[in-house]
């Protein structure tokens, strides 16, 4: 379809896509009102993030980059133009996605939305003691003494000038911990085992091996045939802690350097996604933290931690529920702080109404889950003087109540009424009906999707006949023959974070769901109480770790015995079949990508031009099964390797079964060779849902599962849950949408509010009683989707 040109005139009002083909997308063409609220929907893996994310956005952002001088944009990273034959009418993207924020030990809520920065400024106006400028609050700034000439003048008119030495506070960090609140050490009964000796293998350390190289010039300090716990105090403190020096390993000048400084640097500094597996595990066996004895995790030296305002410290402010925090500030009426005042409330306002009210400003951003760490990225945008800038969002109802939902698309809409393009990727009904203008793509996943099935208005939508429009009124009646519980898990005085010493049973052998709204105390209810247990099998969205080799194929296990089907059907060993192995082509070692490290810059992965991208040498490549080859498998969809795997000619029973659990947790549209790093935080849970559902366990613990879902799917993931249970194992569910409360045997409802305000049971019964109930926010939103809400 060819488009014609724009009008001048309407090229300011309009967002114009032609040929769009990044990733499955079929060349499509679109056009997008400005200062509107569009929403993108369709199954998973229809296109919506490759239009939206990898096209659109990924296009503004290049080009902005591209107006930076040739010198900054090396310290940027380097962008593809998407492949597109032509957009117009674009403005500058601003992404919200639902990325973890970075686990950076000194980032927490109050330093990634500037909160702490207007903090430190009330403090160092308003503190008693003084202590001095707003860094001096600052734990990522540290205290350093200045010397300098002091200039009087007496009485006489003489002019005296003296050397003089204060401590000038410019930082407040605590200098033991160097602002992280806790102090970090080492293990030493994972590291060593003291009753062997050196050459007996007394380092656990991973490639330290009783003959190898790295323990040699350990030998040549330590005596080798000594247990580690009869050395003397001189040579156990050279074996732990020596600074580095040269000794001779068999006539070779080689560093030695203590065990302990050694591996810190090797192994406990780095990333830990960087490290090997079993060098990661065993750096998350051997490594332990605990709070700072000096500031007792406040992060800060003793002057920026005592001094007060209106009776409370900075660090007691921060530890605050923040709409508690905003409460207070309300209460300083000292009018020289009145506008940093005005604007702090504002900002902690925001905080609750985007309902984040129970967190703390002292959280570490690292631990907020995505749901939670999309929505404080929101709250810089909420009070931003940018107009006419394109917002774009991945699911902002991820992690949502339906009491919260009602509040997140007023925020949208406010975004929306500032002038702004807001560009939302979603699938619950909810936040599809607010919008201006729906895009559904489809019709399926994969190759069977990347085209617009529909375009128009939501009323134009429910009338559409796609997947989309036939779903978006559909609803799951209340489960009126509920199972009987085959048991019970008795949790007593539960009190992790805000739990108010709760006594509950969770019912066994029934589909038990957990619900409330954010922060009610859902999940420290069942990771505290009920996770941990025999018997229990956890499926949350936490990242898959990885390599990036990592896939699929890999991660499942369905690698394995496709190896050994291809070995046996061509009588050769099943390491040839093997990226990380035998098979690998050697210019890639297998990676189908060469990664090129610029030094500071990003690093650069271009397509491997020995084997285009297909990660084997030529001779591999050559051996088949029915037909394929072993990159031809990576290809194959996980529907389409089903039914290879599943033909006479092609059997391989233990893949197949893989595979079938894979498309019954609906990924049969993901390639085997998919790196995981492009999975969805949904699609992710699903993968490892697949892979538990093997293991031996009689508890199901799933979080959210169901996290980018399609209206459709949900349908697939009720039968899926109906056959674990029918399947003798008990399912727990932390779950916020109304199919799933509609159709549980019981409902545990927390509450009423979040934070303190919440982390009590508030109502333990059936579906059917908690409509009946009536009270809870729960149990009005579960009798508005089922058409009941007199």
């Amino acid at each position: 379809m060819t488009l014609e040109p724009l009008h001048p005139a309407d090229q300011h009002d309009v967002i114009r896509v032609e040929g769009a083909r990044e990733n499955n997308l079929q060349g499509i063409d679109l056009t997008l009102p400005k200062r509107r609220l569009t929403v993108f929907t369709g199954v998973s893996g229809s296109g919506k993030s490759s239009l939206v994310f990898g096209t659109i956005a990924a296009e503004s952002q290049r080009m902005i980059n591209e107006t930076y001088s040739a010198f900054v944009q090396g310290f940027m990273p380097s962008l593809d133009r998407p492949d597109v034959d032509r957009l117009e009418g674009l403005t500058a993207a601003i992404v919200v996605g639902q990325e973890p924020m970075v686990a950076n030990a000194r980032s927490t809520v109050g330093t990634v939305t500037d909160a702490h920065t207007m903090l430190r400024s009330l403090y160092s106006r308003l503190s008693e003691p003084y202590v001095g400028p707003p860094t001096a609050f600052s734990f990522n700034v540290p205290t350093r003494r200045a010397s300098g000439v002091r200039t009087t003048e007496k009485a006489d008119g003489r002019v005296v000038r003296d050397v003089v030495r204060d401590v000038v506070y410019l930082g407040g960090m605590c200098a033991q911990c160097e602002g992280r609140g806790s102090v970090s050490d080492l293990d030493l009964s994972v590291i060593l085992d003291e009753s062997r000796s050196l050459q007996d293998g007394a380092i656990l350390v991973p490639g330290y091996t009783a003959d190898g190289w790295m323990v040699a010039a350990f030998k040549a300090v330590v005596p080798p045939d000594v247990p580690v716990r009869d050395l003397t105090p001189k040579q156990r403190d050279d074996l732990l802690h020596a600074e580095p020096r040269k000794v001779k390993v068999e006539n070779v000048n080689v560093t030695f350097e203590g065990l302990l400084p050694k591996i810190r640097k090797s192994m406990f500094s780095k990333d830990p996604d960087s490290l090997q597996p079993h060098v990661r595990a065993f750096v998350e066996r051997a490594a332990t933290f605990g709070v700072c004895p000096e500031c007792g995790g406040s992060r800060l030296n003793e002057a920026a931690r005592t001094a007060r305002v209106h009776g409370r410290t900075l660090p007691e402010v921060c530890a605050m529920q923040i709409s508690d925090a905003a409460q207070w500030i309300r209460s300083l009426d000292d009018a020289s702080v009145a506008p940093l005042r005005t604007a702090l409330v504002e900002l902690l306002d925001a905080f609750d109404e985007i309902g984040l009210g129970y967190l703390s400003l002292d959280r570490p951003s690292g631990s907020l889950s995505g749901g939670e760490a999309q929505r404080t990225r929101m709250i810089r945008h909420l009070g931003s003087a940018l107009t006419d800038i394109t917002y774009v969002f991945d699911e902002p109802t991820v992690g949502l109540h339906p009491h919260d939902i009602d509040r997140m698309n007023r925020l949208l809409l406010q975004l929306r009424d500032k002038g702004n393009t807001v560009l939302v990727v979603e699938h619950k009904p909810e936040t599809i009906t607010i919008a201006d203008h729906v895009v559904d793509l489809g019709p399926g996943a994969g190759s069977g999707g990347g085209e617009v099935c529909f375009e128009g208005t939501v009323e134009a939508l429910r009338t559409s006949g796609t997947l989309t429009g036939r779903h978006l009124a559909h609803r799951v009646g209340l489960k009126q023959q509920v199972r009987t519980p085959s048991g019970r898990i008795e949790v007593r005085g539960a009190d992790r974070h805000n739990l108010q010493d709760v006594d509950v049973d969770i019912p066994l052998g029934v589909l038990c769901v957990v619900t409330g709204v954010a922060g009610s105390g859902k999940s420290s209810l069942v990771h505290g109480s009920v996770v941990g247990r025999e018997d229990v099998v956890v499926v949350d969205q936490s990242t898959i770790r990885g390599s990036r080799r990592s896939n699929p194929a890999t991660y499942t296990g369905v690698l394995e015995p496709v190896r050994k089907a291809f070995a046996k059907a061509n009588g050769v060993k099943p390491a040839l079949f093997s990226a990380n192995s035998e098979g690998a082509c050697s210019t890639c070692n297998g990676n189908g990508m060469v990664y090129t490290e610029l030094s500071f810059m990003e690093t650069v992965a271009t397509l491997c031009e020995e084997c285009q991208g297909r990660r084997f040498q030529p001779a591999v490549l050559e051996l088949t099964l029915a037909g394929l080859s072993i990159a031809d498998v990576f290809d194959l969809t996980v529907a389409d390797a089903l039914r290879f795997f599943s033909a006479a000619e092609s059997k391989v029973p233990q893949a197949a079964a893989i595979l079938q659990r894979l498309d019954a947790v609906g990924l049969g549209y993901i390639r085997l060779g998919q790196p995981l790093s492009s999975l969805s935080g949904g699609e992710r849970q699903r993968l490892k849902l697949a892979v538990r559902m093997a293991e031996p366990g009689g508890v199901v613990v799933l979080d959210e599962p169901t996290t980018g879902l399609h209206l459709a799917d949900v349908d697939h993931l009720l039968a899926l849950l109906d056959d674990l249970v029918d399947g003798g194992r008990s399912v727990i569910v932390i779950e916020h949408h109304q199919a799933v409360m509609a159709h549980a045997d019981w409902i545990i409802d927390l509450g009423p509010g979040a934070g303190h305000d919440g982390g009590r049971i508030v109502f333990e019964g059936t579906p059917s009683a908690l409509v009946a109930d009536g009270t809870t926010l729960t149990a009005r939103h579960l009798a508005a989707y089922i058409g009941r809400d007199d």
